[in-house]
């Protein structure tokens, strides 16, 4: 004997965004796979007298790690390589990304090699990009009170 089973239809819809909210996630997400770009967490703050960059890099050697300035830009590039062990153990989920990451930034112009420090403590990259010193304006004196000379005559203000 069949066995009735009553439509809803509010139901279905919300299965189907179910559905459609899994797959765009796992879109996002990659599912797993580690063919998705990998973007490390990033702090940026500006004190009175520098700008740091603070990057999260857990687990990289410090030779795997790139700061270069070049023409007014900051670029950082970091290598996580995945190491392939051989083993009985059965992975069901890996989320932890691989690749080559690289981001740029623009720092204030007149910023040298020697205004850049970098240090890697901790799994943590923190950049420090000193400001330049801006160069004030100049005060020009207008005049001195004294007249000025047309053609040997003097005039008076």
């Amino acid at each position: 004997m069949a066995t009735l089973v009553r439509w809803q239809p509010v139901r279905e819809i919300a299965a189907l965004q179910n559905e459609m909210s899994r797959f765009m996630t796992g879109l996002i997400e990659g599912n797993g796979r580690t063919n998705q770009a990998w973007v490390p967490a990033l702090d940026v703050w500006e004190t009175e007298s520098e700008i740091v960059y603070a990057l999260d890099l857990p687990g990289i050697p410090e030779d795997e790690i790139s700061v270069e300035l070049d023409d007014g830009a900051l670029t950082i590039t970091a290598a996580r390589e995945r190491t392939q062990e051989d083993s009985d153990e059965r992975f069901y989920r890996f989320e932890r990304r691989y690749g080559t990451y690289s981001r740029t930034f623009g720092v204030p112009q007149g910023v040298t090699e020697s205004d850049v420090k970098a240090e890697y403590k901790n799994g943590v990259l923190e950049v420090h990009v000193r400001k330049p010193e801006q160069t004030k304006p100049k005060r020009i004196q207008v005049g001195s009170g004294a007249g000025l000379a047309i053609e040997g005559k003097s005039e008076q203000k």
